[in-house]
């Protein structure tokens, strides 16, 4: 969209979860500057705290993290604005993250509270139909507060079709599936990768070469450097997620276009760490502050890499050095109440 205007969409946490937001907010992004230019809200609907985009169609997504999970789908308008196309329950408590398989004909929703997998149908328009399939995880790990049972935290589709993998901060876990398309239902493909005890993994991010990945602990603040070949995912080497002093627990991670640098967030410290992946380990190379404390999620769009700090209350704007891969701030963080997730 080079020399027009662009939309992103930020999610949050309304009252039903102790935030103050009250849906998904829009914003128009300068891609020139980088600038945000918030629109208001435009879909009130209960604790937005995850988005995704259909990978062919104008239909934005987000899970509804509630007791009683819900998805929630919504046409998306040339100004950022959102048609509701029709939500379903998840089968599970608070789900946390959702994602769209490559060809478009399904949703997997990772439900944290209820610890499982649920996958939609999608039709031609992009609407979710009933759920095909809903899969429980069974375990727990080391830590009796956060690994009481499992909590499923992430969904990640391969891009190449192969099988889909399942994170689980609950049992130390992260799953493989093949999902059947006829009948939208999952199979299990075995091993499923267990990290060493007490990682809480939360998120990962591929490579785009389709054979490496890397693996955030949330409650251990590491980086896991993993080989994905077809027989499962081979640890090679782990790093700290920051270089800082104090709590760190590790949010999003995102591997750069060009695949040179891996980037962090790093809530408890506030940072953005970047590491560089040309050696055997990912090699920290900055930590960039991020203004506040909490960054929950970030998004990387053209030059611009945006951050979301939930307690904050703001979107925070950083321009990536082509060169060195670090990111800068610009201009003045943007004010939006309790930012879970953004999405250009």
């Amino acid at each position: 969209m080079t020399g027009q205007d662009a939309i992103v969409h930020i999610g949050g946490y309304t009252a039903e979860s102790g935030g103050r937001a009250e849906g998904i907010v829009a914003a128009r992004r300068d891609p020139a500057t980088g600038a945000l230019t918030p629109l208001g809200t435009v879909a009130v609907t209960p604790s937005p705290s995850f988005l995704v985009r259909h990978p062919a169609l104008p239909v934005l997504y987000a899970v509804n993290e509630l007791a009683e999970g819900q998805v929630s789908a919504f046409r998306t308008g040339p100004d950022g604005d959102l048609d509701p196309l029709g939500a379903r329950p998840t089968g599970g408590a608070e789900p946390c993250h959702l994602a769209v398989a490559p060809d478009g004909r399904h949703l997997f929703v990772a439900n944290y509270g209820g610890g499982s997998v649920a996958v939609f149908p999608l039709d031609a328009d992009g609407t979710p139909g009933e759920r095909s399939d809903l899969v429980r995880h069974e375990g727990h790990g080391a830590d009796p507060e956060r690994q009481e049972q499992a909590h499923c935290h992430m969904v990640s589709p391969d891009p190449a079709a192969g099988p889909l993998l399942a994170v689980d901060l609950g049992t130390d876990s992260v799953y493989r599936y093949d999902l059947d398309v006829p009948s939208g239902r999952l199979v299990p493909r075995a091993p499923r990768l267990r990290t060493p005890a007490g990682t809480g993994p939360r998120h990962l991010a591929r490579h785009p070469d389709g054979r490496r990945c890397w693996l955030v602990g949330e409650l251990d603040g590491t980086v896991t450097a993993y080989d994905l070949t077809p027989d499962g995912l081979h640890q090679r080497v782990r790093v700290d997620a920051s270089g800082r002093a104090g709590h760190v627990q590790p949010s999003e991670v995102a591997v750069g276009p060009d695949g040179r640098f891996l980037y962090v967030g790093n809530r408890g410290v506030g940072t953005v760490a970047v590491f560089a992946l040309n050696g055997e380990a990912p090699e920290l190379v900055a930590e960039v502050d991020t203004g506040g404390e909490w960054p929950r999620h970030f998004a990387r769009t053209g030059e611009h890499l945006y951050v979301a700090d939930e307690r904050a209350g703001m979107i925070r704007i950083f321009r990536v050095d082509p060169g060195t891969g670090v990111p800068e701030p610009v201009g003045e963080p943007v004010p939006v109440a309790s930012p879970t997730c953004v999405r250009p």
